[in-house]
């Protein structure tokens, strides 16, 4: 496995508790979108039981000169640490790694099925294939909360407007806790909802990100529906 030095450029808060970190893009680092990395703190002020590594999925595409990568803030050493450190402190990376990749085959659709932090990989792949002008058709299904909960909102309308091929599903299960207005879908993902939107279920490549208790729903619902287990693709976003 490849070693990398890496710098902090930069970060931003980009939903109600997740921050986006931005670093520099090492020289000869190439990834494809999907894959993550393992970033480690380097003498770090703090650190606790569980230590100075965090996987994270890269959130910006292959294309782009910069790497992010996005985090629920929890209360661990590695977050504090991160939250506070000095634009231009040194990390270390070490990747990419991981196949939760987009089929190369693209007559067949894709069908991405993101709950909250999970969107990460998909933000990669949706910029990438914009970027590629792929003529795959492409289907996001994003659920959280409520709309400040949920990151990249906005840049994901825009890039389902610039890419004909992508058709962009946010859903929200909490509005009842939102004073905002909303107009799209509500509730969790499941069967109904797909089908409101795709002409049928059979037939493409379903990836599956977000907490582990909504992939094994979402995997369920899908083999339930007479999915192949071959055309579904998962990876579980732990709560650390």
């Amino acid at each position: 496995m490849t070693t990398y030095q890496s710098r902090l450029r930069g970060r931003e808060e980009v939903a109600e508790g997740t921050m986006a970190f931005h670093l520099e893009k090492p020289a000869g680092f190439q990834f494809k979108a999907g894959q993550y990395v393992d970033i480690s703190l380097i003498n770090p002020p703090e650190t606790d039981s569980q230590g100075i590594v965090r996987s994270f999925s890269i959130a910006s595409a292959p294309y782009e000169n910069e790497l992010l990568v996005v985090t629920r803030m929890r209360n661990s050493a590695f977050k504090r640490v991160l939250s506070v450190l000095p634009l231009g402190t040194e990390v270390k990376l070490e990747g990419p790694m991981g196949s939760f990749t987009l089929h190369k085959n693209r007559v067949k659709a894709a069908v991405f099925l993101a709950g909250g932090i999970g969107i990460t990989p998909f933000l990669s792949m949706i910029r990438q294939a914009a970027e590629e002008k792929f003529p795959q058709l492409l289907y996001l299904f994003y659920s959280n909360r409520r709309p400040k909960d949920a990151a990249f909102l906005k840049d994901l309308e825009v890039l389902s407007q610039l890419n004909g091929n992508c058709a962009f599903i946010p859903s929200m299960s909490e509005m009842d806790k939102s004073k905002l207005d909303w107009q799209g879908e509500r509730g969790f993902i499941n069967r109904e909802m797909l089908l409101r939107h795709m002409d049928g279920l059979k037939g493409p490549i379903y990836y599956v990100a977000g907490p582990p208790a909504m992939v094994a729903a979402m995997r369920e619902m899908l083999t339930n529906a007479g999915v192949e287990e071959d055309d579904i693709r998962t990876e579980e976003f732990g709560g650390y």
